[in-house]
């Protein structure tokens, strides 16, 4: 069974960076994402990366965040430069994962971001 594992969440303050990593283990998985959300808010799209390493980004971080990941070791960043109090949150992890019957998405477990001002 494929699970994901985040980490690098934190506090730092307003202008600052922080690098998130989500591992996957047990299988392969093919299209990855970051999610996050904040208190009281829906969870949203934050960034995406293909398998070949195709990449979307929210437009509130274009320019700002950095999506990425290495397949040999079933890895995805996610570098966030310039951050805002508005970046706190709970940020996930999704993971496309395939099988015999199609295609199932799992999620993280969750690494908290906080940002001061």
């Amino acid at each position: 069974q494929v699970q994901l594992v985040e980490s690098g969440g934190g506090l730092v303050q307003a202008g600052g960076s922080l690098r998130l990593s989500c591992a996957a283990s047990g299988g392969s998985v093919n299209a990855m994402g970051w999610y996050r959300q904040a208190p009281g808010k829906q969870r949203e799209l934050v960034a995406a990366i293909t398998y070949g390493g195709r990449t979307d980004y929210a437009d509130s971080v274009k320019g700002r965040f950095t999506i990425s990941r290495d397949n040999a070791k079933n890895t995805m960043y996610l570098q966030m430069n310039s951050l805002e109090p508005e970046n706190t949150a709970v940020y996930y992890c999704d993971a496309d994962v395939p099988g015999a019957w199609g295609t199932s998405s799992i999620w993280g477990q969750g690494t908290q971001v906080t940002v001061s001002s």
